[in-house]
């Protein structure tokens, strides 16, 4: 019953009226006595009804024509209305003939339609029109005084329902504004929430007790769902582990890839009850920015352990490999001898080196990340790496159809690409005799992150050997100091990347840098390094 749609309560209202219309003209072709007495005027009454169902029939085609009325409409289709009832009860036999309870309906609907003084001048009118109905018979003597009296109680009950129907319609229309508002409050509160669940690093995924997706917002689909479909069910590795926290609440679940060009994730699960059943809220992090803190914390504690150790083990092993040096120089040696000096020379540069790796590590400043087309910077870096002297070495670049964009450190990026290529040249030209070396640059279609595969045509790496490539002091060459790899990987993730190793089942090995989206690394920089 609001304000804003008179128009509808209107044809609501012609609809009744149109019923009566059709009754009262069915009861004079049916030849219906239905009101005692005689009539004042039958055949006026006749042409009265005829006009009155004319005219409903009339109204409510133009309302069926799509026609909307207008509030000075409808006030003049109600004061209409009440001319005829009048007209009806004046030629039939006056108030006994019962139209006066129709009246009454047209008065409260004219106070629903249309409120305030106007409802007010509706009732008014009616009153009066029922007053004069009664003088011309008290006047022509075919009706006693007491007719004033009926009529006076008449023109009452119309205030009255006047009155009651306006503040019962006033106190309805004020709780319909405050339901709308209310409504829109809470329309906007929940655009305002799923605007926040959308724009959380938080991945979200809230499904029904048997799996199937309610709402997921957008980092998680970026972090477990690789098809860029709408996805209708849970993955198989988050079903997995939610029927496992099914079982077991209180244990947390492991950490899971859901390619290999994704970060770890780790699932969360609580329960969100509803008055039937509950539905599962799964909380999806990367585990990447764990990691990076707890890099953080190993960075720290390095650092004052390589102040130790610069100062404690350096000096002492400058002193050996300088005794070496000059035992080396010595005529009175055989070649055993020599031999066992160049074994001391050799491994105190290879100790040498894994301190400078170390404080190398310990040392590292914030990056400063720029933006890089990575086919343009790469063909750029291996020219350069060649031309540096690595000149029989052959390094195919097979640069992507389109601009492929990163945000990384340029000096950080060489230092890792430069121990993947050596790492690289190195196996391929033992394993096949030349120095061979294939770099792609891609673009994930599903993620839209870039990423470079580093290829050799080494002997590969044995599958015992794959989960531990990355720690720190491990190698399986005794030339090398088991901290290449280790420093890639710590590199790659303070710039919010990724360096794996892919077994695709083919020859060689193949390490792949995975970078973040260049549009939504930046803000994440900043804070991780805070």
């Amino acid at each position: 019953m609001s304000d804003s749609n008179p128009d509808h309560l209107f044809r609501i209202y012609h609809y009744y009226r149109v019923v009566i219309s059709l009754i009262l003209a069915g009861s004079l072709l049916l030849n219906v006595k239905g009101i005692p007495g005689s009539y004042r005027n039958e055949e006026m009454y006749q042409y009265c009804i005829i006009a009155y169902c004319a005219f409903n029939i009339f109204i409510a085609l133009l309302l069926l024509a799509g026609i909307r009325t207008t509030s000075r409409q409808i006030t003049i289709s109600v004061i209409l209305d009440l001319i005829f009832l009048h007209f009806f009860m004046f030629f039939s036999t006056g108030l006994s003939s019962g139209m006066a309870n129709l009246v009454i309906i047209a008065v409260g609907a004219g106070n629903i339609l249309v409120r305030g003084a106007i409802g007010t001048l509706l009732a008014a009118f009616a009153a009066l029109s029922t007053l004069a109905l009664v003088v011309y018979p008290i006047l022509n003597a075919q009706e006693g005084a007491g007719s004033i009296i009926k009529a006076g109680i008449l023109g009452i009950i119309y205030f009255a329902a006047a009155f009651i129907l306006q503040n019962i319609t006033r106190r309805i229309s004020s709780s319909e504004k405050l339901a709308q508002k209310r409504a829109q409050d809470v329309a906007e509160l929940e655009s305002l929430n799923h605007q926040i669940i959308q724009r959380m690093q938080t991945g979200i995924v809230v499904c029904n007790e048997f799996g199937n997706i309610r709402l997921i917002n957008q980092a998680a689909a970026a972090l477990a769902f690789p098809s860029t479909e709408p996805p209708k069910v849970l993955p198989h590795e988050i079903q997995e582990r939610l029927d496992h926290w099914r079982l077991q609440p209180d244990i947390r679940t492991p950490p899971f890839k859901p390619d290999k060009s994704k970060s770890s994730v780790q699932a969360n699960f609580t329960r969100l009850e509803k008055e039937t059943g509950y539905d599962i809220i799964v909380f999806l992090e990367d585990t990447s920015k764990v990691a990076q803190q707890a890099q953080q914390l190993k960075l720290a504690s390095l650092g004052r352990l390589t102040a130790g150790i610069a100062h404690e083990i350096r000096n002492p092993l400058g002193a050996i490999s300088h005794a070496a040096q000059l035992l080396a120089e010595s005529t009175h040696l055989d070649k055993a001898d020599l031999k066992l000096t160049d074994i001391i020379l050799r491994h105190g540069n290879r100790v040498n080196g894994i301190i400078e790796n170390v404080l190398q590590l310990s040392r590292r400043k914030q990056p400063e990340t720029e933006m890089l087309e990575l086919n343009r910077w790469i063909l750029e870096f291996s020219d350069n790496y060649i031309a540096a002297g690595t000149r029989n070495a052959h390094i195919d670049v097979q640069a992507y159809q389109t601009e492929a964009w990163a945000r990384f450190d340029p000096s950080q990026l060489e230092q890792i690409l430069t121990n993947l290529f050596e790492n690289g040249l190195r196996y391929s030209l033992e394993e096949t005799g030349a120095a061979t070396l294939t770099v792609k640059v891609a673009i994930n279609p599903d993620s839209e992150r870039c990423y470079l595969d580093i290829v050799d045509q080494g002997a590969g790496i044995k599958s015992e050997h794959q989960t531990h490539i990355f720690e720190p002091f491990f190698t399986t060459d005794s030339r090398g100091t088991g901290l290449g790899l280790y420093l890639s990987k710590e590199l790659c993730e303070a710039n919010q990347a990724q360096l794996d190793y892919i077994n695709d089942g083919n020859a060689g090995s193949t390490f792949r840098i995975t970078f973040a989206h260049h549009k939504r690394i930046a803000w994440q920089l900043d804070y991780a390094w805070k």
